[in-house]
């Protein structure tokens, strides 16, 4: 992929112009008017903003122009629906919005399909982690992400993982003089064949406690619940908490150990 090239979807990247920010902000409040000069303006004057965030991904792939035609829909969409009223940078509120259309593009254009709902729920998700990040000035939980959604803390997350892209163990990380280095090579192995097959073991295992069980094992090591928090939460009594966690973890462990 070129992305070095001058020329990106025959724009002369060497002669992108390069707005400062009150001749931005000046153009924005024109083109919110209805001012589709100024609004043309902006989106030439950003051009250099859009190429600098493709750049990010000229690993994966894809052709340049067409990552640069999906930024430069971002960068629109950025226009469109930036607060001037914000004392905020528009490049700060733009580039997300650049990133986020692009990541859109390669998912939908990714072979692992995850769901359209989900799409649209990690978009969402990670629009607002932008706008929380700026109002903030760190990074939000996922508690507080999924707060501003209204949805769950577990529905945040899971919409995120599944819109991570796959990475294959083959893909180059480094090279050298023609000695490569792979992502398989960056992998830390402890005990061989050995590992990979405990986590086997350990997965099976789970698969086959009862619904409850899991219940139990999820909120008291992934949420890091007490066992009274637990059975408030589910309607029994602390001690059938404390047998059913006993029993399950023991299940587990036999099964893992062979016994």
């Amino acid at each position: 992929m070129q992305f070095n090239k001058v020329e990106i979807c025959g724009v002369d990247t060497a002669r992108l112009q390069v707005l400062r920010e009150d001749e931005k902000m000046a153009l924005l409040r024109k083109a919110r008017a209805g001012d589709a000069q100024a609004r043309e303006r902006l989106v030439l004057g950003n051009l250099r903003l859009v190429l600098s965030v493709i750049q990010r991904f000229s690993n994966r792939g894809e052709n340049a122009d067409d990552l640069f035609q999906v930024g430069c829909i971002g960068l629109m969409k950025a226009i469109d629906h930036f607060d001037v009223g914000l004392n905020v940078k528009f490049s700060t509120y733009a580039c997300p919005m650049i990133i986020g259309e692009v990541r859109r593009h390669l998912r939908d254009n990714n072979p692992v399909r995850v769901s359209r709902s989900m799409r649209d729920t990690a978009y969402h998700a990670m629009q607002v982690r932008e706008r929380l990040i700026g109002e903030l000035e760190r990074e939000p939980t996922p508690e507080e992400i999924a707060r501003e959604l209204g949805l769950t803390r577990e529905e945040v997350v899971l919409a995120l993982d599944a819109i991570v892209e796959p990475l294959s163990l083959s893909e180059p990380v480094y090279a050298d003089g023609g000695d490569t280095i792979y992502v398989m090579d960056q992998i830390g192995d402890r005990e061989g064949e050995a590992c990979w097959l405990d986590e086997l073991l350990l997965r099976e295992a789970l698969a086959a406690l009862r619904p409850r069980e899991k219940q139990i094992l999820f909120l008291r090591f992934m949420q890091g619940k007490t066992q009274m928090e637990v059975a408030e939460e589910i309607g029994i009594s602390q001690a059938q908490v404390s047998r059913l966690e006993k029993g399950a973890i023991r299940r587990i462990k036999a099964q893992t150990e062979g016994e």
